[in-house]
């Protein structure tokens, strides 16, 4: 009678009626055998996310508080399209709104002489 205890860490042992035999180093299970770890598809959906929050942030910044959400959607963006998003058009957006901020800011800064700027009067 022959039993094959494996250890997956270790080695694989056979053992029979005379004696017990070593055989060398386990094999991982594959991946993708339903014993072996799942993938969680969590990289894609951040960002996606990111790429959602890049093109809100720009936009919302372009009316309230440029000076940080113009910047804060530039990175956002840049990290979406570093990780592969497959929402690359937001992503790119959301960086043209940052800069869009940027250089609102910088056109209300030199015209007023300060950070903050109001509509009307």
């Amino acid at each position: 009678m022959t039993t094959l205890i494996t250890d997956h860490d270790h080695e694989t042992t056979h053992e029979t009626d005379t004696g017990t035999r070593r055989t060398g180093p386990a094999t991982e299970p594959d991946a993708k055998s339903p014993a072996g770890p799942k993938k969680r598809g969590a990289p894609r959906g951040q960002a996606d996310g990111m790429a959602v929050a890049a093109f809100v942030l720009g936009l919302v910044g372009t009316l309230v508080a440029n000076v940080v959400l113009g910047p804060c959607a530039l990175v956002l963006g840049a990290l979406a399209l570093a990780r592969n998003t497959t929402r690359r058009f937001r992503a790119v957006l959301g960086m043209s709104l940052g800069a869009v901020d940027l250089i609102i800011l910088a056109i209300v800064a030199t015209a007023d002489g300060t950070l903050s700027w109001t509509v009307g009067g």
